[in-house]
């Protein structure tokens, strides 16, 4: 986990950010909804994968 995650999960929120806007803007709620959604499934997803990618390591390095 780096700087690069972040920088990606910050990306991530500003484009579901707007396109929300954009959404409830033109009246279209349940999928501004759907699309937040979506947005922080993407970010949960990544978080797994360096989470998993993190017991990886600990297990290497303890032999388990």
């Amino acid at each position: 986990m780096g700087v690069d995650l972040i920088f990606k999960i910050a990306a991530i929120g500003i484009i579901v950010s707007v396109l929300n806007q954009v959404l409830v803007r033109s009246g279209r709620e349940e999928q501004a909804m759907l699309t937040t959604l979506a947005g922080l499934i993407v970010v949960l997803m990544m978080m797994i994968y360096e989470i998993s990618s993190l017991f990886e390591t600990v297990k290497t390095v303890f032999n388990l």
